[in-house]
């Protein structure tokens, strides 16, 4: 294996960044956090080391992320990641590049891909192959994309949605928004603020969405017998900066209250799925009513937003197996394989 051509898939997520080594699987799950000195740009951690980071940096330090919104906002340090972790999953002493896959998302400008393919490139690939997400996580949500049916597909991310119908191996329609979990972290942190005049972080921000982020807060019947140290339950302790005193203060906050903020985020994305639904062809569109809408990527796992969705669409929405790790698995089939997906890949 030494001497052979190595080959990786890397889903490059605006919150995760996961890397596929052909044939031995998922190898690297990190935060797509980079932390550089603020006067030379030099890069001082990468991933978990530089999440840990985030908001209590001194001021020669900055923790940011690389990535915006699901695309490349600092070119540089996404180079800079991109060749940490090719290194992290081949090894430094390589005998021979690698080919890389990225996944990008279906709604990238010309420019926007090619800033990939260079930055990949530039990383340390022998070549660069990018696909879409959507397709990608239908792939690895094991759907049969080669029939001649319609399937959709959604995947919400940490910057992005991307909703796609798919058939025969490529996308019929899709429609990407710049919405994901990030903007309902945000949302969580300025209610606290508007609501509590309480500042917060994006870290606490994240944790009380994973804790008692929920879509429709009215199905609470067992949430209330929930341990508090399983970090789950009716509601949760926060602490932050009071935005008058400037003391530090602790609030309970409640899964009620919480949904209250979030629930604009959550009807942007389902809005993107409509409109989705809205351009399906009609044959495509029983198809999609028979099989339902397969839901992945991190933000899917808000509880209940597969029931909302379905609520509000009329067509039933369910979460695909380990949706975190479906664009990734797909990225790292369609590597394998590169002869059956090769009309859905571009090259450089």
């Amino acid at each position: 294996m030494m001497f052979s051509n190595k080959k990786i898939g890397i889903d490059l997520g605006t919150a995760n960044t996961l890397v596929y080594l052909a044939g031995e699987g998922i190898v690297l799950n990190e935060p797509t956090v980079v932390a550089v000195t603020a006067e030379e740009d030099r890069v001082v951690a990468v991933g978990k080391e530089a999440k840990e980071m985030l908001g209590r940096t001194p001021g020669n330090i900055v923790a940011l992320r690389p990535l915006r919104d699901g695309v490349i906002a600092n070119y540089t340090i996404t180079e800079a990641m991109l060749s940490y972790f090719i290194d992290k999953s081949c090894g430094r002493s390589r005998f021979f590049k690698p080919e890389v896959m990225v996944c990008i998302p279906s709604g990238v400008t010309q420019v926007e891909r090619r800033a990939v393919l260079d930055a990949t490139m530039s990383a340390g690939a022998k070549v660069a192959y990018l696909i879409e997400e959507p397709l990608a996580a239908a792939i690895g949500a094991k759907i049969p994309i080669a029939q001649a049916a319609g399937h959709m597909v959604v995947d919400i991310g940490g910057g992005s949605t991307e909703a796609a119908v798919i058939s025969l191996g490529g996308v019929v329609v899709h429609n990407s928004v710049r919405v994901g979990g990030n903007k309902i972290d945000e949302a969580i942190a300025s209610y606290t603020k508007k609501k509590f005049n309480l500042l917060i972080g994006e870290r606490t921000a994240e944790e009380i969405k994973i804790a008692i982020g929920n879509a429709l807060p009215e199905e609470k019947s067992d949430l209330r017998k929930m341990s508090s140290e399983a970090g789950s339950g009716y509601a949760k302790e926060i602490r932050g900066r009071d935005t008058v005193s400037g003391l530090p203060r602790t609030i309970e906050l409640t899964e009620a209250q919480i949904s209250e903020a979030i629930k604009p985020v959550l009807l942007d994305i389902i809005q993107a799925v409509k409109g989705v639904l809205e351009q399906t062809p009609p044959e495509l569109a029983s198809d999609i009513i028979d099989k339902g809408v397969v839901m992945s990527g991190g933000t899917s796992l808000v509880r209940n937003l597969d029931k909302l969705m379905t609520q509000i669409t009329g067509v039933p929405c369910h979460i695909a197996e380990d949706p975190l790790l479906c664009v990734v698995r797909g990225t790292g089939v369609a590597l394998e394989n590169i002869e059956l997906y090769k009309r859905s890949i571009s090259k450089k």
